[in-house]
């Protein structure tokens, strides 16, 4: 007996010997290509890059994993027990595996061995952590040996808290949610220490299986797993069962948060600041990086400025009569259903998408569009309104070739047309106004002439309609918005703001082609100042004026001020028939407003990466002595302003006082209204195909254009004195409250003379048509009347007879008449 019991230990010995080597030899292959999990320290996953406005509201997140890294002290307690009571509620004790789950999972296997049931797993929140960050998913026993071997090491070399805020920002939620602060953001719109114990605990339920608790397609599943949850924390002293019975009762409350931009009216201003990321960084900065992205963005301006071209275009729209409905659709039976399959505007709120039930001679009946639930399916509450006669009168005038007019409602619209409309308001309830996005479009910058900050951008009608920006990407000829530049640049070439130059026809003939440019609308004036010349628009007056300088001069000053990179320098330029952009036409006005200082247009203001740390910022001014560590009775410290002077200050104030002339009596006269000094020019290009307006206060510049999009007449009468002054009158109105009326700044040693409105001479005292006019030192007044551009004119007997000066200076021959 004694000889068999040690035969039988020796086989026992051999064999266990056998099975240590063959486990031996296969813990020896399987760990030899383990993954260095040492790459735990380093962490960086990719992380949500958000876009905030000046005020640090959140304007739009961009991300391939919509996630945000947070630390573990500042997940709450209940946040990380629901994740514990889920997955692995002996984390704190086990060495990286729990033996105990493991054999109670084995157990379960074996009795469900046949059943078809999926098995059960085991895995510890340390070997899901080995196996996301190190392994792949497959369901192999290699891959579970590794795993189990990667736990062991992870647990001796990193905290549990480590490998825990490792766990709860990698994890996958579904709906593209990454990690918890993603997961509470995407599913409750709140941050996680806002998370209730219901929703803390269907969070913990999903990283099992996110799309088998989806919210709204498995709405039952997701509920008995989020009260398993709960049950489970109450089980384990989390939570107290009268707050785990309550919670269980509460709905799941899932209010997705949508993607893309947050913040109302925005959309243009994040797409261009998105573009600008990643030409400067790359996509996958953008999108992984973790980027905090401090716009310039001033979203009351923004807001102010979507409004007024809004405005603007719907006018200009209206007057022209209605094309038609969106589509035609049943009435029959509900309506509601085909209805929602409609796409409205979803960044124009204020308009609904409506389908029409009845018409008559005085009103219209509509059914309006159904919300949607988060599954996407249309809500069966049916809303109704009405529309007025009244309310639709533009839509008589039909602006098809192939409809005719009508004097009533019923001969615009019949029962099925899907149409836009605007509610009226508690002035009349249930009451609506017919709508129709404008076929016309334009494109508005606003800026900080100071600093080049662009507090509001809108690149068009709606985004959600064309992405296309038309404040930064449409290349249009800016027109007579062009002129202060060529004036700028004889101002700062020895002109004076009386200086007399011909406004008569003229022609220039170059390789058998003649140009004859006109002033808009005909005619011309004779001889007139250089501020009549801005003032009233003349475009003779400013090609005699170009022609006299030289073209290669003015295509200098257009470069320099940023308007065209390589301009042509032919004399139709000087009329602004070059193509450019709204943004480059207001930075180039803001140097006008400044005082001459180049400024670099920007949308951003700081970028700081995912650690904080700035890695882009706006302002390049030095601040000596500012960072000094204490005050020993040195002087205050400066900002030094080290940007390029690309104008003479006192050039800058002669161009602003002239363009302050335009809104009191020239092309934009009686359009802009306000409480303050401003300056600014209209443009209107060939065939009124573009309408344009820039200008400024002393701490405001804004400018914009309207036009097709395929470049067609916009019909007569359609300048910018007439559409786009408007525009610019009722947004700077808005933008402008509450902020203080300033001064243009006059530069010491320019003198204020008052001159005589035609002839540009000195004024003669009680003369009525004087205008002080403002002179650098060394110019002035001219002391006898000198026309640039006309060789032997005579003054007409008009400007004789009202300047005395003039008539002087012609009777006793001094200086000559050119």
């Amino acid at each position: 007996m004694i000889r068999l019991i040690g035969y039988f230990f020796g086989l026992a010995s051999v064999l266990a010997l056998g099975v240590a080597v063959v486990a031996a030899v296969y813990l020896a292959g399987v760990t030899k290509d383990l993954p260095d999990y040492e790459v735990l320290s380093s962490y960086a996953p990719p992380v949500t890059t958000r876009f905030h406005a000046g005020n640090g509201a959140l304007m739009a997140e961009y991300a391939r994993e919509r996630r945000l890294f947070l630390p573990i002290q500042a997940i709450p307690d209940r946040v990380k027990a629901a994740f514990l009571s889920a997955e692995d509620k002996n984390f704190y004790n086990h060495p990286g595996v729990d033996v105990y789950g493991l054999a109670r999972a084995v157990l379960v296997n074996l009795q469900n061995f046949g059943s078809g049931r999926r098995p059960v797993g085991a895995s510890t929140i340390t070997q899901q952590v080995a196996k996301n960050f190190l392994l792949s998913a497959d369901q192999t026993m290699d891959r579970k040996v590794k795993e189990a071997i990667l736990s062991f090491r992870i647990e001796q070399t990193y905290s549990k808290d480590k490998i825990l805020e490792l766990y709860l920002n990698e994890i996958f939620f579904g709906m593209n949610a990454y990690g918890i602060a993603g997961a509470a953001l995407t599913y409750f719109d709140k941050s996680v220490t806002e998370l209730t114990i219901a929703e803390t605990a269907y969070l913990a339920s999903l990283p099992k299986g996110p799309s088998n608790y989806h919210p709204f397609r498995h709405t039952e599943a997701a509920l008995e797993r989020r009260n398993w949850v709960i049950d489970r924390m109450v089980e384990n002293g989390f939570v107290a069962h009268d707050d785990g019975e309550e919670a269980k009762k509460q709905p799941l409350g899932v209010t997705l948060r949508r993607s893309g931009s947050y913040l109302f009216a925005s959309d243009y201003f994040s797409e261009e600041v998105r573009r600008q990321i990643i030409e400067k960084y790359g996509d996958k900065a953008l999108y992984e990086g973790g980027l905090s992205v401090r716009t310039s963005l001033d979203p009351n301006i923004q807001i102010a400025a979507r409004k007024a071209l809004q405005d603007g275009l719907i006018t200009y729209d209206e007057r022209r009569g209605y094309r038609g409905p969106i589509k035609n659709i049943s009435v029959a039976g509900d309506w509601g259903v085909e209805l929602g399959k409609v796409d409205g505007l979803s960044d124009v709120p204020e308009w609904k998408v409506a389908v029409v039930l009845d018409t008559s001679a005085s009103r219209v009946d509509i059914g309006l569009q159904p919300a949607k639930g988060g599954d996407g399916k249309v809500g069966a509450e049916r809303e109704t309104g009405r529309i007025a006669a009244e309310d639709m009168d533009w839509a008589y005038r039909s602006a098809s070739s192939d409809r005719k007019s009508a004097k009533t409602p019923d001969g615009v619209l019949k029962p099925g047309d899907v149409v836009y409309v605007q509610a009226l308001g508690d002035s009349k309830p249930g009451s609506y106004r017919l709508r129709q996005p404008p076929k016309v479009q334009g494109g508005l910058v606003a800026m900080d002439p100071h600093t080049g900050r662009v507090l509001a951008m809108v690149g068009g009608f709606s985004y959600a309609q064309s992405e296309f920006n038309r404040a930064t990407q449409a290349m249009r000829q800016p027109g007579s918005s062009f002129k202060p530049f060529v004036y700028a640049a004889a101002l700062d070439n020895g002109y004076t703001p009386a200086s007399v130059i011909m406004d008569a026809p003229i022609e220039f003939v170059s390789g058998g082609q003649v140009w004859r440019p006109q002033n808009y609308g005909g005619g011309s004036a004779g001889p007139s100042t250089l501020r009549l010349g801005i003032e009233k628009s003349r475009n003779l007056m400013t090609v005699r004026l170009a022609n006299d300088m030289g073209m290669n001069l003015v295509a200098e000053y257009a470069e320099r001020f940023g308007i065209y990179d390589k301009m042509n320098p032919v004399l139709a330029m000087s009329l602004g028939s070059g193509e450019t952009t709204v943004l480059r036409m207001v930075s180039a006005y803001a140097v006008l407003a400044n005082g001459g200082k180049q400024i670099q247009p920007t949308l951003i203001d700081r970028i700081q990466d995912r650690y904080g740390k700035t890695i882009f910022r706006h302002e390049e001014r030095t601040c000596e002595g500012c960072n000094a560590d204490e005050w020993q009775g040195q002087e205050e410290p400066t900002v030094i302003d080290n940007r390029e002077q690309v104008l003479d200050p006192m050039t800058a104030y002669q161009i602003t006082s002239i363009m302050e002339g335009v809104i009191q009596r020239g092309t934009a006269a009686g359009k802009v209204k306000l409480d303050r000094p401003v300056a600014g020019k209209t443009g209107t290009t060939n065939d009124e195909k573009d309408a344009w307006f820039v200008g400024y206060t002393p701490d405001l510049v804004a400018g914009l254009y309207v036009g097709m999009d395929n470049p067609a007449p916009l019909g007569r009468g359609a300048t910018g004195g007439s559409m786009s002054a408007p525009i610019f009158n009722e947004f700077m109105q808005a933008a402008v409250v509450g902020t203080p009326p300033g001064m243009f700044h006059i530069p010491e040693g320019m003198s204020l003379i008052p001159i005589n409105r035609k002839t540009g001479m000195l004024a003669a005292e009680g003369d009525p048509d004087t205008i002080v006019e403002a002179f650098k030192p060394g110019t002035g007044p001219a002391d006898s009347f000198s026309v640039i551009g006309m060789d032997g004119y005579a003054a007409p007997e008009e400007i004789l007879r009202d300047s005395p000066q003039a008539n002087q200076a012609v009777t006793s021959g001094a200086g000559g008449l050119f």
